[in-house]
């Protein structure tokens, strides 16, 4: 069956959405009724819509909340993924909705897995992207075992993205609201695991979403985004990392990359990434200087006017593809919220191979540890690991 690009279907004045409407979100194998939905939940006002459009499709459906980190309820701060709060927000929605609601507790493989490589990553002097660490390893890998034992059509999440089946397979796509769109965070995704996942929201922008959770009467409709790592809830990275790995807070020199002066001293690389201006505490230089590169074995932060932050190409390392490359120019994003920009690809993308993404124009502020997302048009056709950079030619 072909999955349809939806935009924002109506909503109905008298209910959350029409069943055929609702069931054509999902791309059941066969009718509603006889088919089971599994769906992530959160405890966000997104999973909690697509667990609510799941049940009006009139089809069977179970929500599973994976316990990752919980750290929310520690500190007392809502908005923080898969905390304890968020875990009692979902196991509300799912009695208010009369579905079944399990709790899977993933602390020990998350730490492992994402919060301890995270920590590691920094002490490198690399800038780690742990979403999507979490997304390729423990939570998409879970879920999908689960939902399958549980005999599934298929696995829901509230990300926005879009699935669409194109000529020569399944496709992933940018979401409809370009201010929502999460495809940066999925790159990762095989083909395989796209048959079986489901993106309800990727055709919505959020102010319908939110109408729908309120149309379904959830308690959680006007929940406020989350904005944080999950289990950085203060957006202290640095604090995080020397928890785990105490030797970040190890002290060194903030270097001019240029003229090798000492400029100052730091508390440990993990306080800085490449292209931070601000907090580096050297005042009186003769222009604006940022961080240009960072040491990890000399510990220097090495610092230097935002000329030197212009790169011409990126090597990128693990890489993944999803599809077939297209003729068309290729763009790509190397951080969540960058613009797509042109690029060329030199070498063979996919199967973990490494290739190098050539920028049209220098680009400023790419870091080893992020994540390169390359497009064709609004088509996710893969991404990688940035391993290390080109800078351009003085």
């Amino acid at each position: 069956m072909r999955a349809r690009s939806m935009t924002a279907p109506a909503l109905l004045d008298t209910g959350l959405m029409a069943p055929e409407d609702a069931a054509a979100l999902f791309d059941l194998p066969r009718a509603a009724s006889a088919c089971r939905i599994v769906v992530a939940m959160s405890g966000g006002v997104d999973s909690s819509v697509v667990a609510a459009l799941a049940h009006a499709s009139g089809a069977e459906v179970i929500g599973i909340t994976l316990q990752l980190y919980d750290y929310g309820a520690a500190t007392g701060r809502k908005g923080a993924c898969c905390a304890g709060d968020d875990i009692r927000d979902a196991r509300a929605v799912a009695d208010r909705l009369g579905i079944a609601h399990y709790v899977f507790d993933h602390e020990s493989a998350f730490r492992e897995e994402v919060v301890e490589q995270f920590a590691d990553e920094y002490l490198a002097g690399r800038t780690p992207v742990p979403c999507i660490r979490c997304n390729m390893g423990p939570k998409f890998t879970d879920l999908f075992r689960m939902a399958r034992e549980l005999g599934a059509d298929c696995l829901a999440t509230g990300h926005y993205v879009r699935r669409v089946m194109g000529e020569a397979g399944v496709e992933l796509h940018r979401a409809f609201d370009a201010a929502r769109d999460q495809s940066y965070f999925l790159y990762g995704t095989t083909e395989a695991q796209l048959e079986y996942l489901r993106f309800p929201l990727g055709g919505m922008p959020k102010p319908q979403v939110r109408a729908l959770a309120e149309a379904a009467g959830l308690r959680n409709a006007a929940k406020p985004d989350s904005q944080d790592i999950c289990f950085v809830p203060d957006g202290n990275y640095a604090k995080i990392v020397t928890k785990v790995r105490p030797e970040g807070a190890a002290p060194g020199n903030i270097v001019h990359a240029a003229t090798g002066a000492v400029l100052g001293a730091h508390k440990g690389i993990v306080h800085f990434t490449v292209g931070q201006r601000k907090g580096l505490e050297i005042g009186g230089q003769p222009e604006p200087l940022y961080v240009i590169g960072l040491d990890a074995p000399s510990k220097e932060v090495r610092v230097g006017p935002k000329r030197m932050l212009a790169v011409s190409a990126a090597r990128v390392t693990e890489t993944n593809r999803i599809g077939p490359l297209p003729d068309e120019p290729l763009t790509a994003k190397v951080r969540s919220l960058a613009r797509p920009v042109p690029v060329v690809l030199e070498g063979a993308l996919g199967d973990g191979a490494a290739v190098t993404i050539r920028f049209a124009d220098p680009e400023f502020g790419v870091a080893p540890g992020q994540a390169a997302v390359i497009y064709a048009g609004d088509r996710v056709v893969g991404g990688g690991w940035i391993d290390s950079t080109e800078k351009v030619s003085a």
